[in-house]
């Protein structure tokens, strides 16, 4: 997941905003500072929806600056949107899986340092696989 930011001047330091996230918004000393405080906008943005169940909005602006979230949060935001589209709640993963609803909460939690294979396990419970492309980096 790829989000545009646009960078601008603002007195000493640089504002970073996010077109499809308009809650993702911070600043930073320096361009590089503002770009690593976006992608922890982004992020914190993205657990506002999951917290309120709602859609996140999915990367559609166009733009020379990108934030790409990690992978991890990646597959945990897929997770979540998978969830959604079966009409999935936590509750009915978590007994898909034989797990108590903490480690449901834990695999979507973008700040928790979840296990691959049990995110694998869970978009098993819901008909899916993953995989993982790399690519030459920007």
């Amino acid at each position: 997941m790829r989000y545009a930011v646009t960078l601008t001047k603002d007195g000493d330091a640089i504002s970073a905003r996010v077109p499809d996230i308009p809650e993702a918004l911070t600043f930073g000393e320096d361009r590089d500072d503002a770009l690593a405080r976006a992608a922890d906008a982004i992020e914190t943005a993205i657990m506002g929806y999951m917290a309120a169940r709602e859609d996140i909005p999915a990367p559609k602006a166009k733009g020379r600056t990108h934030v790409a979230l990690p992978a991890l949060s990646t597959a945990k935001i897929e997770l979540y949107a998978a969830m959604r589209a079966a009409s999935l709640g936590k509750a009915a993963l978590a007994r898909r899986l034989g797990v108590a609803l903490p480690q449901v909460d834990r695999l979507l939690d973008l700040r928790h340092a979840s296990r691959l294979d049990a995110i694998e396990r869970a978009f098993a419970a819901l008909g899916k696989t993953i995989s993982i492309e790399v690519n030459d980096a920007a």
